[in-house]
């Protein structure tokens, strides 16, 4: 008997819905017996095997078994719950698990275990010749201190919440996909109606382009690091080793980045080297080695060991040394960083330290480096996840038959680099999202980009991509939970997501469970007047009323004229309004709020602490 991925032990189905079983039998015509929690339920498979049941009206709780059986064939599907169901949709910062968040959020997951709280990552898988029926693969994993580590952080803090307050099981269905714009996720008909994608649709449906691209791709990068590694004299003389003399090698401050010194331009492999002295008492048992983050790959060894490797730049460096290699006295630590096509770095404002015994020893400071080799930059590879239609096809349109709580969506850093008409493609994804899975205006809610990249930086792309977020408001039963005070300025994937599953579920308790009175998010702008010389700013979400975060003066709007050119401007709040204005800027025609990619300094909260939305009202209706 064949069934879905998503039926299988441990699954959530959603409690109050009209839940459809699906499979094939290994002949047609076979009469079908479903049971569960006392009832049974029958039907016919069709010629080809294929059938398909109704259970109506599921009351909340479990675990339960649910037994199929078909002629001679029986399946069991054990532990299963009857609860709320949420898919977590987008890219990177959706998929990004607890375990990436350790170092903010260790004690807040330690001894955890709620076995109601259950989590499915759906197989990733593109499709580009039409939507995909079953998934191929996938297991439900619960909320235990073994599988919880794997859980989506942004989910899994939301569930928490959630469970939490209605004692409900929650289940978690994770289908995102790092570095996807939010084309990938739109269905192939809505593209083609919004128009400019029909190129590389048609490119893609062409399976021998894209096996050729892939392999291309793949022996490309085979090439690159075969030809890499038979260059670098420190992997053939064997720079890692403990006892290497370095006393010729070049000095290089950690952290630090490669712009701006002699080798800004490698692209190729760097070798750094530092000696420590451990004490005894970091010797006993395991260890820790944090080197923050690292531009753009790294081979990292303690005393000759390897103790771990990463291949690209943005997870953070944290390698366990295992008891035994750390000695007491003189240890080397050697680290081979490997630049693709980025100048290299390892990242500011990042811990750089190695931890054993209840003892941290700081590794900031002078290292000692030499190049190993230098190649020409690795050219980009193509990325078909990143494809129009291609994740709706294989990831979402598969769980159209699973009925579902509502959405939460967690993506657009990969459409900030043409964030216009974003707001639209939101719409459109809605629509065919809802329409696929036939179950009416389920509750959509979206994260609104976090703070990124060096406060007062002049770029306001991911400000516009933020903007487009807010419009989205339009569509009727959504949410977007700001995450703009969350971000790390040094960290695409900030590790705050403890804040940010907890504005999620005050989005959810009022769009999803009914607490309309909640005040669930922070104020939101929606309307502007002129007064004289000033600006007075309307506000909905106002709560308990406007006020600064820090209790200083309101900072993060400015001002323009005619001319167009914004300026910092003097902001006042007046009771539920702000009002702005500029000695200098008469008459004045438009306000933007925290309208950068940065703006850590904007501060206008409400008094239940949640932050107001950034926006210019360039864009006002």
């Amino acid at each position: 008997m064949k069934l879905s991925g998503i039926y299988s032990d441990g699954m959530v189905l959603q409690r109050d819905a009209r839940v459809i079983l699906r499979g094939q039998c290994s002949s047609g015509g076979q009469k079908v017996q479903i049971g569960f929690r006392g009832m049974t339920t029958c039907t016919d498979a069709d010629p080809g095997g294929n059938w398909e049941v109704q259970l109506e009206e599921l009351a909340p709780g479990g675990p339960d078994e649910l037994v199929i059986t078909a002629g001679e064939e029986k399946h069991v599907l054990r532990d299963v719950l009857v609860g709320d169901v949420w898919v977590l949709a987008g890219q990177s910062n959706m998929e990004l698990p607890v375990r990436r968040t350790l170092d903010r959020l260790a004690e807040e997951i330690r001894g955890l275990d709620l076995p109601m709280i259950r989590q499915f990552a759906v197989p990733q898988s593109y499709d580009f010749h039409g939507p995909q029926e079953d998934l191929d693969g996938g297991a439900w994993v619960t909320a235990n201190p073994e599988g919880l580590l794997g859980f989506s952080a942004a989910g899994f803090f939301f569930a928490k919440e959630i469970y939490e307050r209605y004692g409900v099981p929650i289940g978690l269905i994770q289908t995102a996909v790092g570095g996807t714009p939010i084309e990938a996720w739109i269905s192939e008909p809505t593209l083609r109606k919004i128009g400019g994608y029909e190129a590389t649709l048609e490119q893609c449906k062409d399976d021998a382009y894209v096996r050729a691209t892939k392999q291309r791709d793949e022996d490309r990068n085979g090439q690159w690091y075969a030809k890499l590694n038979e260059a670098d004299a420190g992997l053939r003389e064997g720079w890692h080793q403990a006892d290497w003399d370095v006393s010729e090698w070049s000095e290089f401050e950690v952290p630090g980045s490669w712009a701006g010194s002699d080798l800004e331009s490698v692209r190729g492999a760097v070798w750094f080297r530092k000696e420590i002295d451990v004490p005894v008492a970091m010797t006993v048992g395991e260890a820790q080695l944090a080197l923050g983050t690292i531009v753009d790959a790294d081979d990292s060894y303690v005393n000759g060991v390897l103790v771990g490797n990463t291949g690209y730049m943005y997870p953070p460096r944290r390698y366990n040394v295992p008891q035994g290699v750390l000695k007491p006295g003189k240890n080397t630590l050697a680290v081979r960083v490997i630049t693709t096509h980025n100048t290299g770095s390892f990242v500011h404002d990042m811990p750089y330290k190695l931890k054993a015994g209840g003892q941290e020893l700081d590794l900031r400071g002078s290292w000692r480096y030499r190049v190993g080799a230098v190649t020409e930059a690795l050219e980009p590879q193509t990325f078909f996840h990143y494809m129009p239609a291609g994740n709706f096809n294989g990831m979402i349109a598969p769980l159209r038959r699973f009925p579902i709580a509502g959405v939460l969506w967690y993506q657009g850093e990969s459409n900030t680099g043409r964030p216009a008409g974003y707001a639209e493609l939101f719409r459109d994804m809605v629509r065919d999202w809802r329409e696929a899975w036939g179950i009416g205006e389920f509750p959509v809610i979206a994260v609104q980009l976090a703070n990124f990249g060096p406060e007062g930086d002049p770029y306001t792309d991911w400000a516009e991509l933020r903007e487009e977020q807010r419009k989205g408001l339009a569509v009727p039963r959504t949410a977007l939970a700001t995450a703009i005070d969350l971000g790390e300025y040094n960290d695409l994937h900030p590790q705050d997501k403890k804040s940010l599953g907890q504005r999620l579920a005050l989005c959810a308790r009022r769009l999803a469970y009914g607490e309309t009175e909640l005040v669930a998010s922070g104020p939101i702008f929606v309307r502007m007047e002129r007064q004289g010389d000033a600006l007075r700013l309307h506000f909905t979400e106002v709560g308990g009323g406007l006020t600064p975060r820090d209790g200083n003066a309101l900072q993060g709007f400015s001002v323009c004229g005619p001319d167009g050119a914004f300026v910092p401007a003097q902001a006042v709040i007046d009771g539920d309004t702000v009002v702005v204005r500029h000695e200098q800027v008469k008459p004045p025609i438009h306000v933007r709020y925290a309208w950068s990619n940065n703006p850590a300094k904007a501060n206008l909260v409400n008094r239940e602490g949640l932050p107001a939305f950034p926006f210019t009202t360039e864009t006002e209706a």
